[in-house]
């Protein structure tokens, strides 16, 4: 096989004994590419990229010597160690809030709605940034406040990942006395159907007259890091236009997890993309 063939990228490489420059540098990127599945020998990774055999084993034999390829005898070459580390560092570097805020202003700015980013802490929501809306419309939240997980939109897209058990139990432990508190077997199969449709509504559960919809974040693992949400008052989300929010939603929140590494194919962790809801299922909010 000659080496003048199209690399998974795209990208045509011509012949050449010694590719100079960012042609190297990208046939390089295409061998980590290549061997991202798993452990491929080099006849078969020279295959994959369309290069001959010698040319496959030089870029591969570069890489191994800066440890970002591993080599197993008779098994064949692998990622290395060197791209945990810089992995690792990766996402210490990566701040959610500074990553995120563009897409929350972009979604703040086309529903002209409040848009809050949040995690879990301490088996709360803590609103990490809050983006408020054009309307006349006043929500109480604040960036650093803690809001139960059960009653807000955003604290149920946080959850959307956890076991029935773990729900009855932050469940049991918050307060469901407020203006529209419900059992738990209604709350539980409204979840239920949250998880089915990868989306979460709150319908003035946490505060009166105000209602939402949340969506995951997820990380390069497939699990849930983070939730945003768009919030308005009730004359505003009337059950047509939350149900006609959702794509836009979770497009958003889809957006912020390929920029933390997840993949909707789930080539990046086990957990990824759950099945979208039925139209004649997200008609009906509780």
């Amino acid at each position: 096989m000659n080496d003048h063939a199209q690399s998974p990228s795209g990208a045509t490489h011509a012949q050449s004994a010694t590719p100079s420059g960012s042609q190297t540098l990208l046939r390089g990127l295409d061998v980590l590419e290549a061997v991202a599945d798993g452990p491929t020998p080099l006849v078969e990774l020279a295959a994959r990229l369309g290069l001959n055999r010698s040319t496959a084993h030089r870029l591969a034999s570069a890489l191994v010597e800066r440890r970002y390829l591993a080599f197993e005898p008779r098994v064949g070459y692998r990622l290395g160690p060197k791209l945990l580390e810089l992995g690792f560092l990766a996402q210490d570097q990566a701040d959610l809030v500074q990553l995120a805020r563009p897409h929350l202003e972009a979604l703040a700015a086309a529903t002209e709605d409040t848009v809050h980013l949040g995690v879990i802490e301490a088996e709360r929501a803590l609103y990490l940034d809050k983006i408020p809306g054009r309307r006349r419309v006043e929500i109480s939240s604040r960036v650093g406040d803690r809001h139960p997980l059960t009653s807000t939109g955003l604290g149920k897209a946080l959850l959307l990942d956890l076991a029935d058990a773990e729900w009855q139990r932050l469940f049991q432990a918050e307060d469901h006395s407020g203006h529209r508190g419900v059992d738990y077997s209604t709350w539980q199969q409204r979840m239920r159907n949250y998880v089915a449709a990868g989306y979460a509504f709150d319908l003035e559960e946490n505060e009166d007259q105000i209602r939402c919809v949340a969506a995951p974040i997820r990380d390069a693992s497939g699990g849930i890091v983070a939730a945003l949400s768009v919030s308005s008052a009730a004359q505003y989300m009337a059950d047509e236009r939350m149900t006609g929010l959702i794509p836009q939603v979770r497009e958003t929140a889809d957006a912020i997890s390929r920029d933390l590494g997840w993949t909707p194919d789930g080539t990046s962790g086990a957990r990824n993309e759950r099945p979208r809801a039925s139209a004649k299922r997200t008609r009906r909010l509780w």
